[in-house]
C-alpha cells in the first residue's frame, strides 16, 4: 500500500454568480422577469428605492407593461442611501421578490427598472430627469418624514430645509426641493403634463402632496408663469397601497439565492397579499395598472382611511405592545395572551365607528383579515421596525380615530391604549428592563420632554401631550382623552403589557 498524500491547502468557495442580464437563462423559468430591462423606455420616475416600492409598484408596473405594453420603464431614485443603487446597478437593475406564506416561498425576478440614480450624488441630474418630456408619471415612497411636513398640521416644517433648497443656489437636498425644482424646469421647457403620485401612508396623500408643492412654490418665489403651468399641467392622484414588506435580511438573500441559483444582493420579500387603489387622474397617460389588478377610482379616500386606521393603526398597536412585552416579531406579538382580543376591540369599538368604509367593505371583516395577515410567521416583521418614526405615524394611524370618536361624544378607550403604549415605548425600556431604541425624527424633543417630566404616568402623559408637532391642541387639551391615556399608562408601568391586557380584556 502506498501512503496517501497529505491534504493540500483548502481553497475558498467560489462566490456565486450574480443576478443580471447574463444570468437570465440560468433562472428557473417561473422566476424569470416578465419584461427584460433595456427593452422598455422610461416613462416613470420613482423617488424612494426601498423594499416596499420594489415589492409593490414595480411589481404592478411590470405586470401592466407585460399585459398591455407601453414605454413605462421606471427610473428608481434613492434620495439618500447609495447602497441599493449600487447593488441594483451591479445587477443590470434586476432584483427578486419572494412571496412568503405558510405554504412556502415563491421567488420572481422583476424587470421593471429602466435605470437607477442616487439623488444626493447628483441632484441636478434628478432635476433634469423630472423635466424630461418622456417622464409622464412620478411616484413616491419616501415615508412620512421625507415630506418635511408637520404631522399635526400637514404644513411644511419651519426648519428651513426646504426653503434653503428653493431660495439659495445650493443643489436641492430634500424631496420637496427636488420636486419643485424639477417641476419648474419642466414648466420652463414646456415638457408636457405629469402626474405626481404619493404612495405613502399619509391621509389624503394626493392632496397633501399638492399642498406641499404649493407651499414650496411660495418659498421659491416661483415666477407666475411657472406656478400657473404647474397648476394647469400637474395632477396629484391619491392612492392607497398595501403589502407587508419587512426589511431585507441575510435570510432574505439566502432564500432568493436558493430559489434562483444566483445571488441577488437587492432581494426583497413580502406577504402574498398586495393591493393598490389609485385615483385615475393622469394627464400624460399611465400604465394599464388595472390589467395588473389595481383598482382605479374617482376617490381613494375611503380605502385610505380603512387601511390607515384598521391596518396601520393596528400594526402600530401590535408593534408597541409586542416590543414592550419582549416579542421580536409582529407574529410573535400576537401570541401575547389577550392581545388579539384587545385588537379586535380596538377595530370594532373605536376604528369601525370612526369613519365610513368604501362601498361594500366591512371594517370589522377587513380588520379580521389584517390579523390573519399579521399572524403569518414567514414574514418576520420586527416590532421595533414597525415602531420606528412613531411621532410621524401616530397622527394618521391613531389620533384621527380618537378625534373622530371624541367628536361623536364617545370614549375611545382602545385607541387611547395605543397612545399609552407609544408613550411607554419611548421611555426606552421593555417590561423586562431591556433597552428599546428610539428611532424617530423627533427623538431629541421626545427625550427633552421626558427629561423634564415627573416620573409618573400623569407627568409623562402631560409632557408628551405637550409635543405640538404630534398632538393637536383639541386632543392634547381633551380631559377625557388624557384620563384614558393616563389610566392605560399607569397599568402598563405597574403591571407590564401581559397583566394589563389580561385584566383589561375580561
Amino acid at each position: 500500500m502506498t501512503a496517501s498524500s497529505p491534504p493540500g491547502p483548502s481553497r475558498p468557495a467560489a462566490a456565486p454568480a450574480l443576478l443580471g442580464l447574463g444570468a437570465l437563462r440560468r433562472l428557473p423559468t417561473p422566476s424569470r422577469p416578465l419584461v427584460r430591462p433595456g427593452t422598455v423606455p422610461a416613462g416613470i420616475v420613482h423617488l424612494g428605492l426601498g423594499a416596499f416600492h420594489r415589492a409593490h409598484q414595480a411589481v404592478y408596473t411590470e405586470r401592466a407593461v407585460a399585459e398591455a405594453g407601453g414605454d413605462w420603464g421606471i427610473v428608481g431614485v434613492a434620495p439618500r442611501n447609495p447602497d441599493t443603487v449600487a447593488r441594483l446597478a451591479a445587477q443590470d437593475c434586476l432584483f427578486s421578490v419572494t412571496s412568503l406564506s405558510g405554504e412556502g416561498a415563491r421567488t420572481k425576478v422583476i424587470g421593471a427598472l429602466a435605470g437607477v440614480r442616487h439623488a444626493a450624488a447628483d441632484p441636478a441630474a434628478i432635476v433634469a430627469l423630472l423635466a424630461d418630456p418622456a417622464i409622464r408619471v412620478v411616484t413616491l415612497t419616501v415615508t412620512e418624514k421625507a415630506y418635511q411636513l408637520d404631522p399635526a398640521t400637514g404644513r411644511l416644517r419651519p426648519d428651513g430645509a426646504v426653503a434653503a433648497d428653493l431660495t439659495t443656489g445650493r443643489p436641492p437636498l430634500t424631496v420637496p426641493g427636488l420636486l419643485v425644482r424639477g417641476l419648474l424646469a419642466r414648466a420652463a421647457a414646456g415638457a408636457g403634463p405629469v402626474a405626481l403620485v404619493s404612495c405613502d401612508n399619509l391621509p389624503s396623500n394626493g392632496r397633501r402632496l399638492r399642498g406641499l408643492v404649493e407651499q414650496s412654490l411660495a418659498y421659491a418665489a416661483a415666477p407666475a408663469a411657472g406656478a400657473e403651468w404647474i397648476r394647469e399641467h400637474v395632477s396629484f392622484p391619491g392612492t392607497m397601497v398595501d403589502r407587508i414588506v419587512p426589511a431585507s435580511t441575510a435570510g432574505t438573500l439566502a432564500t432568493a439565492q436558493r430559489a434562483l441559483g444566483v445571488a441577488d444582493l437587492a432581494a426583497v420579500a413580502g406577504e402574498p397579499y398586495l393591493q393598490w387603489v389609485i385615483e385615475d387622474e393622469f394627464p400624460g397617460g399611465r400604465p394599464a395598472w388595472e390589467r395588473a389588478g389595481a383598482v382605479l377610482t374617482d376617490d381613494a379616500g375611503p380605502w385610505e382611511r380603512l387601511k390607515l386606521r384598521a391596518l396601520n393603526g393596528v400594526h402600530s398597536a401590535t408593534a408597541y405592545l409586542g416590543a414592550l412585552a419582549g416579542r421580536e416579531t409582529i407574529a410573535e406579538a400576537l401570541t401575547i395572551p389577550r392581545l388579539p382580543e384587545v385588537l379586535r376591540r380596538l377595530i370594532a369599538d373605536d376604528v369601525a365607528p370612526s369613519f365610513t368604509p368604501p362601498d361594500g367593505a366591512s371594517t370589522v371583516e377587513y380588520g379580521e383579515s389584517v390579523l390573519e395577515r399579521f399572524a403569518n410567521p414567514a414574514i418576520g416583521h420586527r416590532t421595533v421596525q414597525v415602531a420606528m418614526d412613531g411621532s410621524q405615524k401616530l397622527p394618521q394611524r391613531v389620533l384621527h380615530t380618537i378625534l373622530d370618536r371624541r367628536a361623536g361624544g364617545a370614549e375611545p378607550r382602545w385607541a387611547a391604549l395605543v397612545v399609552a403604549a407609544w408613550m411607554r415605548f419611548v421611555q426606552g425600556r421593555a417590561d423586562d428592563g431591556a433597552e428599546l431604541p428610539l428611532d424617530d425624527p423627533l427623538a431629541p424633543q421626545i427625550r427633552a420632554a421626558l427629561a423634564g417630566a415627573p416620573d409618573s404616568a400623569p407627568g409623562v402623559v402631560d409632557a408628551l401631550l405637550g409635543l405640538g408637532a404630534v398632538f393637536p391642541p383639541e386632543l392634547a387639551e381633551d380631559a377625557v382623552t388624557r384620563r384614558l391615556i393616563v389610566e392605560w399608562l399607569t397599568a402598563l408601568q405597574r403591571h407590564g403589557v401581559e397583566d394589563a391586557l389580561r385584566t383589561a380584556a375580561r
